[in-house]
């Protein structure tokens, strides 16, 4: 079983567009991250335009799947100050500056922090929305929601008491 570190950075590069590092990558993922071989192998067998399709149908149209996690906060969510600011304050407490294109909220972003600081709270903080995400991905019947089973397999379960 690979480290919750080797998975949340293989998942990353999963759920950022598919380009050709991804390609190139998909052998080592496979064998690094063998919770994210449903996704791996499916990817390895798609076409990359084909693949770069699905992805832009699944999280570039709209919000139904954003992999922008601020998307997802409620209430509780807001407690825990997972706030785009509040993570680029977090990624420069631990030495890291957010020079992406995406936001910091977004998905791969975080998991590539928690795979170089070890730090999940911003994986635990949004858990109720990455698990909102997860069921809607597995609804809409995609390889992608793999990723996200894997992710949420890492992290403590949501406590739905009141």
């Amino acid at each position: 079983m690979p480290s919750d570190a080797v998975l949340y950075q293989a998942a990353a590069l999963c759920l950022t567009y598919p380009d050709d590092d991804l390609y190139a990558r998909l052998p080592l993922l496979r064998e690094a991250a063998p919770p994210l071989r449903e996704f791996t192998d499916h990817a390895a067998v798609t076409p990359r335009p084909e693949l770069a399709e699905h992805y832009v149908r699944v999280f570039d149209s709209g919000d139904r799947h954003s992999l922008r996690l601020s998307r997802w906060y409620d209430e509780e969510d807001r407690r825990d100050g997972m706030s785009p600011a509040r993570l680029t304050d977090l990624y420069r407490r631990h030495g890291l500056e957010f020079t992406g294109e995406e936001l910091p909220d977004f998905l791969p972003s975080v998991l590539e922090f928690a795979a170089r600081t070890g730090d999940t709270g911003p994986l635990t903080g949004h858990r109720a929305g990455l698990e909102r995400l997860r069921i809607r991905l597995t609804g809409h019947g995609t390889p992608y929601a793999a990723v996200l089973n894997a992710v949420c397999a890492t992290l403590p379960t949501v406590c739905t008491d009141p």
